[in-house]
């Protein structure tokens, strides 16, 4: 039974222990798309659906700025970076991604994870118990730092890959892994300063890498990143790219769960690949929600939403929303067969539009990087047996417990 403090004053156990349908939840229990609630003692506004995502990203509306809490901003995002300006500040630092993540370049990326997949998949045969996690948060760190031009030597990659996954797999923890996941954002930062003063010290030197368009990009007032912003900006390449191994992870489990999607892919046209990460994406869990926080008073759907409350939206819930997706909960790559508009759809990284919104540009690099790990285990047979393979929900981003051991590898 509920208890009054839960029911009446606060909801902070309920998001804990179901942080991805708890948005869901509230909203059926009110048959509404928007509710108030108290999570940490603080109102919050909760909405959902493609209306409600409409909503959210109108930069009129809402501002991101000092929005993230203080544990967030000290693991997974930092402090300074493009996730918290808003206005013209975020279009201009924006703007240095946008010059980062074009078509030619993110090629290159998927070029050099593809040489490094087939290495892996020759330098595999034959192995045994290979946690397809730890492999691929590997594999993805030395080929997002050899592309974005940070130096890496072979016998540090682990550590660095654990230190940038701990930032993303910690960073809603309390106790312990969260000063874990403190400690790896000062670590990982120190490094990235580094890199950053190199460059500043050599700018004609290999000046087109990622590294070197942070390093050397100039504010509005023509002066340079501080290097403590550049370093966090730099991260903001790399962390994101290693977090895709745990969509790796769920493509595996996907291919796992309805083994006929195989056989399917094997031999499918390449489109086909394309509809199933998308459906990987839209199915699976990675984070829960975003927020924000109101920039002036309006009201929408008869609910007023006061300047400063910060408001969540619910990914997982919109991306499983009945009125957008037939039979949400059915995992069906078809659904993608059709051209339409997914922009405040399919929202697991964000909606909105790239170059205005606060989506993360880093999305055509999930989609390619996920494609290119599955046709890596397409190429491979494997036994994934005796293990708990359920995704536990309770964790961000979710994935299973064991992180998916691979058994008796051969190439196919």
């Amino acid at each position: 039974m509920e208890s009054f403090f839960t029911k009446y004053l606060d909801h902070t156990l309920a998001l804990y222990r179901d942080p991805y349908r708890y948005i869901s939840k509230l909203c059926n229990k009110h048959d509404s798309d928007v509710v108030e609630t108290r999570i940490l003692m603080q109102k919050f506004i909760c909405v959902r659906g493609e209306e409600a995502a409409r909503l959210f990203y109108d930069n009129d509306k809402f501002n991101r700025q000092n929005v993230a809490p203080g544990r967030i901003k000290k693991t997974l995002f930092g402090e300074g970076g493009v996730q918290g300006l808003d206005d013209a500040a975020h279009k201009h630092r924006k703007a240095m991604f946008m010059q980062i993540l074009v078509p030619e370049k993110i090629e290159t990326l998927s070029a050099i994870s593809r040489r490094r997949w087939k290495q892996l998949s020759s330098e595999g045969d034959g192995a045994n118990n290979v946690c397809l996690y730890s492999q691929t948060r590997k594999l993805l760190t030395q080929s997002v730092c050899e592309w974005a031009g940070v130096p890496l030597a072979p016998d540090e990659a682990g550590q660095r890959a654990a230190e940038l996954a701990s930032l993303y797999e910690d960073a809603g923890s309390i106790g312990l892994s969260h000063w874990k996941a403190r400690r790896a954002r000062k670590l990982n930062e120190k490094w990235l300063m580094g890199v950053i003063e190199t460059i500043r010290a050599n700018p004609e030197t290999n000046s087109d890498t990622p590294a070197a368009v942070i390093a050397l990009h100039q504010n509005p007032d023509g002066q340079l990143l501080d290097v403590n912003i550049a370093a966090i900006e730099l991260n903001n390449i790399l962390r994101p790219t290693v977090a895709v191994s745990i969509y790796v992870l769920q493509c595996a489990h996907a291919l796992k769960s309805y083994p006929k999607l195989q056989s399917e892919l094997q031999h499918a046209a390449p489109e086909a690949l394309d509809n199933f990460v998308q459906e990987v994406r839209r199915f699976y869990p990675f984070f829960p929600f975003t927020v924000a926080r109101v920039k002036r008073t309006f009201t929408w759907r008869n609910q007023t939403f006061p300047v400063g409350r910060k408001v969540l939206l619910d990914l997982y819930g919109t991306n499983h929303d009945a009125r957008i997706w037939d039979s949400p909960d059915l995992f069906s790559p078809q659904r993608f067969a059709n051209a339409q508009d997914n922009t405040y759809r399919l929202i697991p990284q964000g909606g909105g539009e790239h170059y205005r919104n606060h989506r993360c540009p880093g999305e055509w690099v999930t989609i390619e990087q996920m494609k290119i790990a599955t046709e890596a285990l397409l190429n491979c047979e494997y036994e994934v047996t005796g293990q708990n393979l359920d995704m536990d929900m309770k964790t961000l981003p979710a994935r299973p417990s064991n992180k998916f051991l691979l058994k008796q590898v051969r190439a196919r």
